[in-house]
């Protein structure tokens, strides 16, 4: 298929979009709709020139965001799109073809994802709308942890609680983990062997890959688990939940609540959920922010080290998202609380490494683990995906 892919990432009221040609080096139309069924609704993005535009789209429901998408497309028709869709459960190994047998499995998973797949399928009704002859594609953040075995995926709760509803451990960030390990073993002389992967932006997760699959990653059922995140808690005690509700009576609403939009780095600093502004405090020594980023950093060792568990052998580490590509603090101090992994990384390349370049930070001569940044690609991904399941549907 030569002509290009539409890729659409759906929430509740915003539908961020790529269009992506076969031609990796060709310019992508990319842009987001956001504030949807709002006054305030617009769409901002850029054109192939590279120029920034902001289109007012007052009370616009996703429909009608498609349909201003699909005139800031300079008359390049898609051949196909491809959604992002959070979670497939155990439904999906892979990218689908989209009918009506996939949207109810999508819809069955809704509990695991309630904020998310039922934006994926107000997307997906949306865009058969406006492209009704075009083959749709589900692209899921959970079928690339699909390969993990069951030691990894299980969780040490009652039989039935897995076989009857489903709850055991899913991972997610697939496409972005898949992405960069497969393009490690492009750049790197060790090929596709065992790499550990940490996506770190707002939301984290780290990963071990083994020649191209998943074999552990740090989220579970939900992507609250595992790391400390912008304003998530990652892993906390399985009794606290109760705990809050006993001697504070909140409500299992409130404590949800608090540990996805509260916590993190914005409940430890008591100032932001941005890492930069986090690094700026913790350097002028503000308490806070220097506790958010060492707890950040040492959650994140902890859990690769913990993840080498998985590797027969362990070839490097990759960080990357807007965190893991743009923070040389970051990258440094994961790395100096890993001393028996033997990384070692140069100074003045892990500080000039900069966002959208990638680069290996090994010092010179260093025959150990190998340290990359590697800027990642999700909406390629999903653009690649969505060819090899339109080429091959079987």
């Amino acid at each position: 298929m030569n002509a290009p892919v539409l890729v659409i990432n759906c929430g509740s009221s915003s539908i961020k979009y790529a269009l992506i040609d076969s031609d990796p080096q060709a310019p992508r139309l990319a842009g987001l709709a956001e504030r949807l069924g709002s006054s305030e609704a617009r769409l901002k993005g850029k054109n192939s020139a590279g120029e920034s535009f902001i289109q007012q789209l007052p009370d616009a429901d996703h429909s009608e965001a498609l349909s201003a998408i699909l005139k800031c497309l300079e008359g390049r028709v898609p051949g196909a799109v491809g959604h992002r869709i959070v979670h497939g459960g155990e439904h999906f190994t892979q990218a689908a073809l989209i009918d009506d047998s996939v949207v109810a499995a999508i819809e069955s998973t809704s509990a695991l994802a309630p904020l998310h797949n039922p934006a994926n399928l107000a997307g997906i009704a949306a865009t058969k709308k406006v492209f009704p002859e075009l083959p749709q594609v589900a692209v899921f953040d959970t079928a690339f942890h699909q390969t993990l075995p069951p030691r990894a995926y299980r969780y040490a709760l009652p039989e039935a609680l897995y076989t009857e509803h489903g709850i055991r451990r899913y991972g997610f960030h697939g496409t972005s983990h898949a992405f960069v390990s497969q393009r490690a073993g492009e750049l790197s002389n060790r090929g596709a062997g065992g790499w550990l992967t940490a996506h770190l932006g707002n939301g984290c997760s780290t990963s071990a890959v083994w020649s191209n699959q998943s074999l552990d990653t740090s989220m579970g059922l939900t992507p609250l688990e595992g790391l400390v995140m912008g304003t998530r808690s990652g892993d906390v005690d399985p009794g606290l939940h109760a705990h809050l509700h006993r001697q504070l009576g909140w409500s299992l609403d409130e404590i949800d609540n608090a540990l996805n939009t509260q916590s993190g780095l914005l409940g430890l600093s008591g100032l932001t959920n941005d890492m930069r502004e986090v690094e700026e405090q913790a350097l002028e020594g503000h308490p806070g922010a220097k506790l958010a980023l060492g707890v950040f950093c040492y959650r994140i060792a902890k859990s690769l080290a913990a993840l080498s568990c998985a590797l027969p052998k362990l070839d490097g580490v990759i960080f990357t998202g807007g965190i893991g590509e743009n923070s040389p603090i970051v990258r440094s101090e994961v790395l100096s609380l890993l001393p028996h992994f033997g990384f070692s990384i140069d100074k003045a390349a892990n500080e000039t490494t900069i966002r959208g370049k990638e680069g290996k930070l090994d010092s010179v001569g260093h025959g150990g683990p190998e340290v990359w940044v590697i800027p990642t690609d999700e909406e390629g991904r999903i653009a690649m995906e969505t060819r090899l399941c339109v080429e091959s549907p079987e």
